[in-house]
């Protein structure tokens, strides 16, 4: 049996989420997303095979026909015009339903395996065309570093230095909404977005601090609605020694606490274990 090609990737967090009422004429939100890719995990396998087949470890709820893997894996192919002869291994340890991009980075790891695995440049038009296609946070999973997209999240604008940063994840007990949950519940209710420069400027200058001083997500609302425990995790983050600052990531239901240092990270998600019973990684920013 061949070796397989293998690709790790991160997840992500939004450092600034702006989202808009206007939407484009596929019906998605304008947004500006400024993400960062972080050290929690998944890894994506790809071989030659007979026909396509995926599978996730563990398994999901849904049929793999429906994920964005399977979908990254069909398009692409129609897209070279070969055929989708791979098997893919999906080993998934970033959690769903918040925010960090989880399925996003499954798929555009699947692109970049069977890149690699067909000959093909990962940031070739046609693998960004197809990674667009697939999800809105696709795309920067196929380069993750530091980035400003527009669009619908889905446009690439410009790269940042690597930022060094330590954070401590957390998610509540009770469950989150879906995307498009948090995308109703901000028509119905949702503000404006802060400017994006200003963000920009901080991950230009590389101070942790600043960074933390602009966070912004105006998709936060409607994620605390979905899941009032959200609010609860925040508001005890920002209170904890060693925390910069802390928001919700993308429409949740995980929050970030930039930290001060790795040790104050690993303090901070101890006791949201130990104290509060949350899902806690104690994790640093990730370097492609």
């Amino acid at each position: 049996m061949a070796s397989p090609v293998v690709v790790e990737t991160p997840c992500k967090v939004n450092l600034h989420l702006g989202v808009h009422h206007q939407k484009d004429a596929r019906g998605y939100h304008r947004v500006d997303s400024v993400m960062v890719p972080v050290a929690l995990t998944d890894t994506v396998e790809a071989r030659p095979a007979r026909g396509l087949s995926v599978r996730f470890e563990p398994a999901l709820e849904v049929p793999v026909e429906k994920t964005g893997v399977w979908r990254a894996a069909t398009l692409l192919a129609e897209a070279l015009g070969v055929a989708p002869d791979v098997e893919l291994r999906v080993r998934a340890r970033i959690p769903v339903r918040a925010g960090l991009g989880g399925s996003s980075a499954d798929a555009g790891a699947a692109l970049r395996a069977l890149c690699e695995l067909w000959g093909v440049d990962a940031l070739d038009e046609r693998v960004v065309g197809v990674a667009r296609r697939v999800g809105a946070d696709v795309a920067f999973f196929l380069r993750p570093e530091p980035a400003l997209f527009l669009g619908a999240g889905d446009v690439f604008e410009r790269a940042f230095p690597a930022l060094d940063a330590y954070l401590a994840l957390v998610m509540p007990s009770s469950g989150g909404g879906s995307t498009p949950q948090a995308y109703a519940e901000f028509d119905r209710s949702g503000i404006d977005p802060a400017p994006y420069g200003g963000m920009c400027a901080a991950l230009e200058g590389g101070d942790v601090a600043v960074v933390a001083a602009r966070l912004h997500n105006n998709l936060a609302d409607a994620a605390r609605a979905l899941c009032p425990e959200v609010a609860v995790v925040e508001g005890w983050l920002r209170a904890q020694p060693g925390v910069l600052a802390a928001q919700v990531t993308g429409s949740g239901s995980c929050s970030f606490a930039l930290c001060e240092g790795e040790r104050a990270a690993c303090e901070v998600a101890e006791r949201a274990a130990s104290e509060r019973g949350w899902r806690s990684w104690a994790t640093k920013t990730w370097t492609y």
